[in-house]
C-alpha cells in the first residue's frame, strides 16, 4: 500500500478497494480456450435446435402419414358403402322385376300371323295378369293362355264363346246363341265349306278364335277345344314393339 494519498499503483491489491479483477488467472492468452464455454453453449443450443427441427419434421411426417392413412381408410369405407348401396339397388330392382313379371304383367312375343291385322308376327305385347282376379273375361277380349293341347306353350287369341254359350259357324259367319256376332276386327270371313259347326261351351271355359280366321289354328282344330279359366294368364293390354314396322311402337290392343 502507498503512502496516505488517494492514488494507487498497479502494485496495489485491487481487492482491498473492492474491485474485481476481470483477468482470469488461468488465461494464457489462447482465445480459443477462452471461448470454449461459449462454443459449448452454442453447440448445445444448435443441437437443441436440430433436435427441435427433427422432432418437428418427424411430427409433420407422422401427422401426414396418419392423415394419408385416415384418407385411405375413408376412401375404402366410401367405396364399400357405395358398392353396398349399388348392390342394394340392384337386388331391389331384381326382386321388383321378378315380382312384377311373375305376378303383375307378362311379356309376350307373337310368332305367327293368326291374329292379323290386330296383332302382327313379331309384335311384342304386355299382358296384365290381374285383369281377371276381380272380374270375369268378356267376349272380344284378347288373352294370353296355356295352349290346351300343350301347356308348355302360351297362345294369344280372342275370346268368342263364353261359358254355356252355343257357338255356331256357318256360311263363313259366327253365331252366338243363334245371333250373328258383330266382328269389326276381322278382315276376312271364314271360308265357307258348306258345313255348320256347333260348339257348346262348358262351364268355366271359353271358345277361342284368331282374327285371321283362314290362317289360325284355334278352338276349331284343337283336341281340347276349350280354354279353362284357370289357364288364362293375362289380358293383352298394349303393344310396345311393332313386328310389322320393326321398331318400338306403343299402342293399345282391343
Amino acid at each position: 500500500m502507498s503512502n496516505n494519498n488517494n492514488y494507487f499503483t498497479p502494485e496495489d491489491d485491487d481487492e482491498d478497494y473492492g474491485f474485481i479483477d476481470f483477468e482470469d488467472d488461468n488465461y494464457d492468452g489462447n482465445d480459443d480456450e477462452y471461448y470454449d464455454s461459449d462454443d459449448e453453449y452454442a453447440d448445445s443450443y444448435n443441437d437443441s435446435d436440430d433436435d427441435y427441427s427433427i422432432n418437428r419434421n418427424y411430427n409433420k411426417y407422422d401427422s401426414k402419414a396418419s392423415s394419408q392413412k385416415n384418407n385411405s381408410q375413408g376412401l375404402v369405407s366410401f367405396i364399400l358403402s357405395e358398392a353396398f348401396s349399388f348392390f342394394k339397388i340392384v337386388a331391389f330392382a331384381a326382386i321388383f322385376a321378378l315380382i312384377f313379371t311373375n305376378f303383375i304383367i307378362i311379356n309376350a312375343e307373337v310368332p305367327s300371323g293368326s291374329m292379323r291385322d290386330t296383332i302382327w308376327e313379331g309384335d311384342r305385347l304386355f299382358g296384365f295378369r290381374l285383369s281377371y282376379k276381380f272380374s270375369e273375361p268378356e267376349r272380344g277380349d284378347i288373352i294370353i293362355f296355356k295352349f290346351p293341347d300343350d301347356e308348355s306353350q302360351n297362345y294369344v287369341k280372342r275370346i268368342i264363346g263364353l261359358p254355356n254359350d252355343i257357338v255356331q259357324i256357318k256360311g263363313g259367319r259366327v253365331y252366338i246363341n243363334g245371333d250373328e256376332l258383330d266382328e269389326p276386327y276381322i278382315k276376312d270371313y271364314i271360308f265357307d265349306d258348306g258345313e255348320t259347326y256347333t260348339y257348346i261351351v262348358p262351364e268355366g271355359c271359353y271358345f277361342m278364335l284368331g282374327d285371321n280366321r283362314n290362317n289360325s289354328k284355334d278352338s276349331r282344330y284343337w283336341v281340347n277345344t276349350f280354354v279353362k279359366k284357370e289357364k288364362i294368364i293375362a289380358k293383352v293390354m298394349f303393344r310396345y314393339y311393332s313386328g310389322e314396322k320393326s321398331k318400338i311402337a306403343f299402342s293399345l290392343i282391343k
